[in-house]
């Protein structure tokens, strides 16, 4: 059994103001409510290196993720393996609407903490949720200031 959280939010401002916002990794330290760095190249078949902080414990975690898809504008997804199996998918959709953009983000669990061995709790994926929801409104407000910034 695999679980997924999805979040969305409508940003005014065009999905290349937002992709600039996602595909700027030097950025995200200062303001991303989660990721204290990400490192590497946004591109298919690369490798990211993302540092954080563990929601509970407050220490810090390093990880990496192999990007799937790095489409200008319309989406970035990444995995992340642990022994060679997918434990998470992560992606970022992005559709133009009439707000502007339509972001979607969403990450699905499997393997450890999703079917085999592990599971993911309430609380657990409830924490996940208020993740994305924060880093949906930190997006929008960068997305937005670029927007108004480029006229």
């Amino acid at each position: 059994m695999a679980h997924e959280v999805t979040t969305s939010i409508e940003i005014a401002a065009t999905p290349d103001n937002v992709w600039a916002v996602l595909s700027d990794l030097a950025s995200y330290p200062r303001w991303h409510p989660v990721f204290l760095s990400v490192a590497g190249q946004l591109a298919a078949g690369s490798t990211l290196t993302i540092t954080t902080t563990h929601p509970t414990s407050g220490r810090t975690i390093t990880g990496k993720v192999k990007v799937r898809t790095a489409e200008p504008d319309r989406e970035l997804r990444w995995v992340s393996k642990l022994a060679g199996m997918t434990i998470s998918e992560r992606v970022f959709a992005l559709s133009p609407d009439a707000a502007g953009t339509m972001l979607v983000q969403s990450q699905t669990y499997r393997g450890l903490g999703g079917n085999r061995g592990g599971r993911l709790t309430l609380t657990s994926l409830s924490r996940i949720q208020g993740a994305f929801e924060a880093i949906n409104q930190a997006i929008k407000k960068e997305a937005e200031a670029r927007q108004r910034a480029s006229g």
